[in-house]
């Protein structure tokens, strides 16, 4: 069997952002970019089946400009055996991300799909959901613990209300939450292995998908600058502003 994972390139989660004088979008210059955290839990999950025998193959699939494939290389020294780049310079938003590997779906067969529950530029939780639906798989989102039998997936799944645990048939697509597991570091051996293993590039064209954004960002803006707090000294003292100055209360 084999699993496809992926791994969205993304602003390393401990940079700071900024945002463009003009407003038009997050200025990435000289800025450190990494695998997606939550597709490094993927990735781990996937390279775990693989060493314990439960699926043959790991494919990695980002999807992006060419600089993905720095973060293809990434989960190639993680444990993942090839790589697979769908090359464009269109801004990637979920819809089109789930078509474009929908089509990788229906060319590699995967008994597995798995991805990050969400990635941390977006936050949208839309793509694993999506690609259910278009490739008709089963799913199970938000999963912090999985078990792969003959033929079906068990998956604890982190809900509101605490656990939910269920079985899903295969194929299926499974979104990683936090707790699944911890990414392990790639080694210097790995690192310079994955440089030679193979990377395939398709363009969207190529797999005859549109990907014309959907959607169309007007502005994007800092977050205001919060204020300073203040100590108070009694609490007839933090009723009082709470009623008069932050309107909390009344």
């Amino acid at each position: 069997m084999k699993v496809l994972v992926t791994a969205k390139r993304v602003v390393d989660f401990n940079v700071n952002i900024r945002v463009l004088s003009d407003n038009t979008g997050v200025d990435l210059n000289n800025v450190k970019m990494s695998v997606n955290p939550f597709d490094e839990i993927a990735i781990e999950e996937a390279v775990r089946l693989k060493e314990a025998g439960k699926v043959e193959e790991v494919i990695v699939v980002s999807v992006g400009t060419s600089a993905c494939q720095e973060q293809i290389r990434t989960a190639l020294a993680l444990g993942a055996d090839r790589g697979i780049l769908v090359e464009t310079e269109e801004e990637m938003q979920p819809l089109g991300i789930a078509r474009l590997l929908n089509a990788i779906v229906e060319k590699e067969s995967p008994g597995l799909v798995i991805l990050g529950k969400q990635a941390i530029d977006g936050d949208n939780s839309q793509t694993g959901p999506m690609l259910a639906a278009i490739a008709g798989m089963s799913q199970a989102t938000f999963a912090s613990q999985l078990e792969v039998g003959d033929g079906t997936a068990t998956v604890t799944r982190e809900v509101d209300g605490g656990l939910e645990t269920i079985t899903v048939k295969l194929p299926a697509v499974i979104t990683t939450d936090l707790r699944l597991n911890e990414p392990r570091y790639a080694s210097l051996p790995n690192i310079m292995k994955a440089r030679r293993k193979q990377v395939d590039i398709y363009t969207p064209e190529d797999l005859a998908v549109d990907v014309a954004p959907r959607i169309k960002t007007l502005k994007v803006e800092p977050p205001p600058v919060r204020q300073a707090g203040v100590i108070v000294e009694t609490v007839e003292e933090l009723v009082d502003k709470l009623k008069n100055e932050a309107k909390v209360i009344t």
